[in-house]
């Protein structure tokens, strides 16, 4: 008999959300732990895919049908969390993502955000056109751990040393870790304005907070 939690990570993968469902249905029912079928199961199964999409295996469209696939298995598994499970699910820690002031892009932010609360991070998206001030309530109100801001335009990056330097009157900056990206963004521009994440693709980003989570 196939395992179901590779069933269920390699549906995951091929974006099929029925071989999700029928496979976290089937196993529930068979006893296992909801907290397993996430764990051992979906979250593998879309980080296995983010991997491919960084060696260019598979393509965007590929990462949102099985973004979805993953979060059909999540809304199967939610009535069987219990508190502790609940709570496990977002254990990575808190993302406060928006694209700064003066930007109305969002596919870049909704595909990070959608990511890295595939990946176990609690994300807080306060959308588009965002300003220091929004940023800066929104690290506050939910405890963030990291501020990721996003910026399509070479006009609108430099607006982004305005939330750092709003981050550090607020004495919020020596306890977030910020992240930067966006098509104009460098590593070189995140090392110049003074921030300790950059990324450049959706995967990356979240190798990059775990990794900021760990400083």
């Amino acid at each position: 008999m196939t395992d179901p939690l590779i069933t269920i990570s390699e549906a995951v993968q091929n974006g099929d959300q029925e071989q999700v469902i029928k496979t976290v249905g089937v196993a529930l029912k068979a006893g296992v732990p909801a907290s397993a079928l996430l764990e051992k199961a979906l979250v593998p199964g879309i980080r296995a895919l983010g991997e491919k999409f960084k060696n260019e295996e598979v393509f965007l469209p590929e990462v949102l049908i099985a973004i979805r696939a993953m979060n059909r298995g999540v809304e199967e598994l939610k009535p069987h969390f219990t508190a502790e499970d609940a709570k496990k699910q977002y254990k990575e820690g808190t993302v406060v993502i928006g694209t700064v002031e003066g930007d109305l892009h969002d596919i870049g932010k909704n595909l990070v955000g959608m990511m890295l609360r595939a990946n176990g991070f609690n994300v807080v998206d306060v959308g588009v056109d965002v300003s220091a001030d929004s940023f800066i309530s929104a690290a506050k109100e939910n405890g963030a751990d990291v501020v990721a801001m996003s910026g399509l335009l070479t006009t609108t990056i430099t607006y982004m040393p305005t939330v750092i330097e709003g981050l550090k009157k607020a004495g919020l900056r020596d306890r977030v870790k910020i992240m930067v990206g966006g098509a104009p963004v460098t590593r070189q521009y995140a090392d110049e304005i003074g921030v300790e994440g950059f990324a450049e693709d959706c995967a990356s980003a979240v190798d990059e907070a775990r990794r900021l989570m760990k400083l």
